[in-house]
């Protein structure tokens, strides 16, 4: 999809540290929690809740009451008023929600609208589902542990995300040894941001976080990013693959956490007005999925990429910043393999890889972070894709002027 009036004003986002799933994070409800949050960034920002034309909520975790998705949570924000589509599309959740608030302000229904995108998910103490089976044994119903399962078997290619890790590897002839190369980098890009006090992290994420699950009494709080792994090379090298003759270790995938982001989709004139410096401009470009043969997830980033900088009439050398939503370091691998780059050349101040995913808003953090080294940069095209499951994925490319 090419995108000819969509901005996101400059400061207009936010995101709390991710924790580790059964972590800080692990009892509060997913929408709840980013209902708050969501408040009281706007809040921080002076920006009225009463502005939104339409709210756009990613989720991919059910949760209780989750039934009634955007507009409970746009009633929880203050914005009673309001609707919109609640989407679940695995780790590329981030990307069609931004998308699809770009596309409502594409058309232009309501008079320079403006769109609230809430991302949240919470891997921690995910449902543990019974489905009616009248024909099983004595009426038994079928289980699923809703996560667990989930990451566990694809039910088209039959096989877990960690084997399309392992098939990819496999094909592109991809080592443990260069796996674990890029994960110590991938964790050494990450202290970047953690340099200053967190300079890097404080243009865009939320803390302290408040620990309250009752509502009535704080219990902790969470400052930074809870449950990074501390990577060394002689670490990684006493990790075995997991899989017999496989290739992938603990220190080559990610781990599941929870947390939330936000993000508001509007026109040019309104961006600015919500901008916390209009002198800086953040456009959206374009939006493309693709998918790779069966078993492939990692591949996926190659097709996405591909189209979305078609799009954008923009090659892959105009691009200064990269950001990938990488489970695998296999995934970046194969990434700057195909599309020429050196490994260094993708994901400056982190990633997903060091920091856990959880899934719905993943994306939305990496896009924040993009925007950011950008305006670093001086402005340019950024590009961002992540794979997801179903061995699909997405991509942005969105563009800075500063």
């Amino acid at each position: 999809m090419l995108l000819r009036n969509s901005y996101i004003p400059y400061g207009g986002y936010w995101s709390t540290p991710f924790c580790k799933w059964q972590g800080s994070f692990a009892n509060l409800h997913p929408l709840k929690f980013a209902a708050q949050v969501a408040q009281d960034a706007l809040t921080e920002r002076h920006i009225s809740p009463d502005i939104f034309d339409s709210l756009h909520l990613g989720t991919t975790v059910p949760s209780k009451s989750s039934f009634y998705g955007a507009p409970w949570v746009a009633a929880m924000i203050g914005a009673e008023g309001i609707t919109g589509p609640m989407i679940g599309q695995a780790c590329a959740t981030s990307a069609r929600v931004i998308a699809g608030a770009a596309f409502e302000t594409e058309i232009g229904n309501d008079a320079d609208p403006a769109i609230l995108c809430i991302t949240t998910d919470r891997t921690s103490n995910g449902p543990h589902i019974v489905y009616p089976n009248p024909h099983g044994p004595g009426g038994k119903g079928d289980a699923e542990d809703w996560v667990w399962d989930n990451f566990n078997r694809d039910p088209f290619a039959g096989n877990a995300m960690l084997q399309t890790a392992e098939n990819v590897a496999n094909e592109a002839s991809i080592s443990t040894e260069e796996q674990h190369e890029v994960a110590l980098l991938r964790y050494q890009q990450y202290q970047d941001a953690l340099a200053d006090d967190a300079a890097f992290h404080k243009r865009y994420m939320v803390s302290p976080v408040e620990i309250n699950p009752s509502g009535r009494k704080v219990i902790g709080k969470v400052e930074s990013d809870e449950g990074i792994f501390a990577t060394t090379a002689a670490g990684l090298e006493k990790l075995k693959p997991l899989m017999p003759d496989g290739t992938v270790t603990f220190g080559g995938q990610t781990f599941p956490s929870d947390g939330n982001a936000g993000m508001i989709v509007t026109t040019a004139q309104r961006a600015k007005e919500l901008s916390a410096n209009p002198d800086i401009t953040v456009r959206l470009q374009s939006f493309a999925e693709g998918r790779a043969k069966k078993g492939f997830m990692p591949a996926a980033n190659m097709p996405a990429s591909n189209k979305a900088l078609q799009l954008a009439n923009i090659s892959i050398a105009d691009v200064k910043a990269i950001k990938t939503h990488n489970p695998f370091a296999v995934n970046d691998i194969y990434y700057v393999r195909e599309m020429g780059l050196k490994k260094e050349a993708i994901n400056n101040y982190g990633s997903s890889l060091v920091w856990g995913h959880p899934q719905g808003p993943t994306g939305m953090r990496l896009i924040m972070e993009l925007i950011e080294e950008l305006v670093l940069l001086g402005g340019g095209y950024g590009l961002f894709t992540g794979c997801a499951a179903g061995d699909t994925a997405a991509a942005i490319v969105i563009k800075v002027d500063s």
